[in-house]
């Protein structure tokens, strides 16, 4: 094979890794080769898993630029604050957020180390952390092994492997180099940050982030109970207070998709009925203090004042005040929205799948 057309196929084959179209390294690069017309090849003639992960980077810094370095620190600060929660099962780091060939999306990879998997799942309920749980069964180099995986959902997307306890000092070969591959316990990755980041502050910037997730747990909070917030049928026909506030986020999503002040005061706009009904607004207002933005605020502050707007009952100097704001256009399109996610018996996106929706755009 030509080095032209090994650069080719690995090309085409990060391509397809970086669009999320393959996630294995093999289907990629037979896949890529196929797409350009060459069929089945040997796997000794196509290009490396190195080489194509190479690639990806290439794509990643065309694409994502500096928001891919900012986004790799904020991940290996992530990924110590999950360490250490975890640090009974010596945790270490690895792949793509430890080797800086991170790109949007990523997950963050670690293994963990225990003879009662159990063990970490109670851990991980400890912390309010959501999780789903897999069993995988592959075969590398002619042996089958089984692996079991923990999805964890926080600030990022969380793999963890667990492996048997005896495991812990075996050093397993990259599929990617060949060579022992690259992992970082908790204290490792301490310097790695102190090195790459000269300054950085590690432990207030932990208690920081810790903040920044238990943001997200109380949004939670307030929305579970409007799940037993019935309305007025004459007002609100498709009955209680969240699946209304579903439809809401949904419609808001079609309006302004990656505008994060704007979807959450979609989603949280009515949190306040869980606690005091008849003064919703200001219920909700004081629940959410410090953990939306002014934006945020001002949406749900006047979202039932645009109401008025809409049926032309508002005062002329209410108006004006309005209209000053600079979010005025999107009150009004969170106020439609909200008059038309009304509607009985239509399909809706689940309460976690929302919040992770928002929670993304956060760390973009």
């Amino acid at each position: 094979m030509s080095s032209k057309l090994r650069r080719q196929i690995a090309s085409a084959a990060a391509q397809l890794m970086y669009r999320r179209e393959e996630s294995e390294y093999y289907r990629a690069k037979q896949k890529a080769a196929r797409n350009l017309g060459q069929g089945w090849i040997k796997p000794a003639d196509l290009p490396s898993n190195a080489e194509i992960r190479d690639e990806i980077q290439v794509l990643a810094r065309m694409f994502e630029g500096d928001r891919n370095r900012d986004q790799l620190r904020v991940a290996r600060l992530a990924a110590l604050r999950m360490m250490q929660l975890l640090s009974r099962f010596a945790p270490r780091l690895i792949g793509s957020v430890l080797t800086g060939h991170m790109r949007a999306g990523s997950d963050v990879d670690l293994h963990v180390y225990t003879d009662n998997f159990s063990a970490v799942l109670s851990d991980l309920e400890f912390q309010g952390l959501r999780y789903d749980t897999e069993v995988k069964r592959i075969r590398k180099a002619g042996e089958a092994r089984t692996y079991r995986h923990i999805h964890v959902v926080d600030t990022f997307e969380f793999e963890l492997t667990v492996y048997p306890w005896a495991e812990r000092v075996a050093h397993p070969l990259s599929s990617i180099t060949g060579r022992p591959i690259e992992r970082a316990g908790i204290w490792q990755l301490r310097e790695l940050l102190e090195r790459e980041y000269p300054g950085i502050q590690i432990d207030e910037e932990l208690a920081s982030a810790e903040a920044q997730v238990d943001r997200w747990q109380l949004y939670w909070s307030l929305l579970l109970p409007l799940e037993n917030v019935k309305q007025d049928l004459r007002y609100h026909p498709e009955g209680d207070a969240l699946y209304h506030s579903l439809q809401v986020f949904d419609l808001a999503s079609g309006v302004h998709p990656y505008d994060e002040e704007f979807l959450l005061a979609a989603l949280l706009h009515d949190v306040g009925k869980g606690i005091d009904p008849q003064n919703h607004v200001a219920a909700g207002l004081e629940a959410l203090a410090g953990t939306i933005s002014p934006r945020t605020h001002w949406l749900i502050e006047h979202h039932m004042l645009a109401h008025q707007v809409a049926d032309r009952s508002i005062g002329m100097r209410a108006l004006n005040r309005l209209r000053a704001n600079e979010s005025f256009n999107e009150l009004l399109e969170l106020q439609r929205c909200d008059v038309l996610g009304r509607k009985s018996g239509i399909e809706t996106t689940e309460l976690e799948d929302a919040i992770d929706y928002i929670r993304q755009l956060d760390q973009i």
